[in-house]
């Protein structure tokens, strides 16, 4: 079995060889939303949801990744289930603000904050801000100063490198993330001299899509090694400790899932070492997955326009491309061109089959969705899906490029089906232009 016919067995369901997303079949989601499109599978969420808050101790508490996908349908789901928003960007910040989202429940991270933006999500009572470097905290200071309020914040640590691991390393190395952990003193020590600060705590972030569980436990215990030593520095008890995201997927056939019992029984042993320990009497730990939780869940249908032969190799021409999901292209950080797993959706089962590659609309050799993939024998009209579409995909890729519309996204649950994002008008390109 291919890794896209595992993913279909594992989350959804088929029906006379056809793909069903959230208990509707994809030629139904095809004819009544139009090509090329997102979909998301509500089941799928909540499955992964289910089996993440299983997996962790009840110390932990989970912040959703709105970078992985901002939708606000997403959003307000994972709020339902009681998670906070973890957000990069005042943009971001409004995003969660319209999804319902109370101030104190969000977390903003990452570097190259802007002061409008410090401005912005401090005057409007933010949770926890993390420090990316002491100008940081200076303009923190400043602008709570002048509000006459104390913002509570943390500080991003860049951890030596014996504690790395994941796709994309984050820590470990020279980075724009963080405070390096040679220079963690330096910065609390600014934080214990800034009366409008409120320490919280740290956030550890060395890595993401990571597949092996005790990688993670490996990380998890850096954290807590360095947690008590800003716990005996700043003389008090952490309020958090954030170990960021991390959490993979797997996406290409050589990967395999996260053991997720194995990593239940490690976080288990590392909480409780810290249960006994006053350096942790009261800390919320903290984890804040995207793609793990949303990725899975979605699923980008395109169909095939048109279908050519060039010098012996089979071409499958599609509706949508890279501008639509830069990273099933592969433009999106790999070195090597690797295919996400497809299927023609409405021949999911069939055993006549093909080499061919899948290949977008735009006018540029770099609009691949698939190099040499096996798939079953296609005409004009079928409809090719790409699965691990929920995360970093619509909102990671380039949507004005070459000026077509921006596909629509798509609810699915049981048997029902919704719209929760409008396609985009050709003449949305003319909004933001000055005559």
């Amino acid at each position: 079995m291919d890794h896209a016919a595992r993913l279909a067995d594992h989350f959804f369901q088929i029906e006379s060889g056809e793909l069903l997303v959230g208990g509707t079949r994809a030629s139904i989601l095809a004819e009544a939303y139009g090509t090329p499109f997102f979909a998301y599978d509500a089941s799928v969420l909540e499955y992964k949801w289910n089996l993440l808050r299983a997996t962790l101790p009840p110390e932990f508490s989970i912040c959703y990744s709105v970078k992985a996908n901002p939708n606000q349908t997403i959003l307000r789901y994972f709020l339902s289930k009681g998670a906070g928003l973890e957000i990069a960007s005042a943009g971001e910040f409004f995003q969660a603000l319209s999804s319902g989202c109370q101030p104190n429940r969000i977390l903003f991270a990452g570097p190259g904050k802007t002061e409008s933006e410090l401005q912005c999500v401090i005057s409007k009572g933010i949770g926890e801000i993390h420090l990316e470097s002491l100008l940081e905290a200076e303009r923190i200071e400043a602008i709570s100063s002048s509000l006459g309020i104390r913002t509570r914040v943390a500080v991003r640590v860049n951890p030596g490198g014996d504690a790395e691991g994941g796709a994309m390393r984050m820590g470990g190395r020279s980075a724009p993330f963080g405070v390096d952990e040679e220079q963690l003193g330096e910065i609390l020590d600014r934080i214990c001299a800034c009366e409008h600060l409120a320490f919280s705590g740290i956030h550890l972030f060395l890595g993401t899509q990571i597949l092996d569980a005790s990688i993670l436990a490996t990380q998890y215990r850096k954290g807590i090694e360095i947690a008590r030593y800003v716990s005996s520095h700043m003389h008090q008890p952490l309020r958090t400790l954030d170990f960021g995201g991390g959490l993979g997927i797997p996406y290409f056939p050589h990967e395999s899932e996260l053991d997720m019992k194995l990593l239940e029984q490690l976080l288990d042993e590392i909480v409780a070492e810290t249960r006994s320990d006053p350096a942790f009497a009261a800390t919320q730990f903290v984890v804040e997955p995207g793609r793990y939780l949303v990725g899975e869940a979605g699923i980008y249908i395109t169909r095939v326009n048109d279908i050519k032969v060039s010098r012996g190799k089979k071409f499958l021409v599609v509706d949508g491309g890279m501008n639509h999901h830069l990273a099933a292209s592969g433009n999106l950080g790999q070195t090597i061109k690797r295919n996400y797993p497809l299927a023609v959706l409405n021949k999911v089962d069939s055993s006549d089959k093909e080499m061919v590659d899948v290949v977008g609309p735009l006018c540029t050799p770099l609009d691949v969705l698939a190099r040499g993939v096996c798939l079953p024998k296609a005409e004009v009209g079928d409809w090719i899906g790409v699965f691990q579409s929920g995360a970093y995909a619509r909102s990671a890729s380039p949507l004005g490029f070459l000026s077509h519309a921006t596909p629509p996204e798509v609810w699915t649950e049981a048997g029902e089906h919704r719209l929760i994002r409008r396609r985009g008008e050709l003449s949305d390109f003319l909004r933001d232009q000055m005559f």
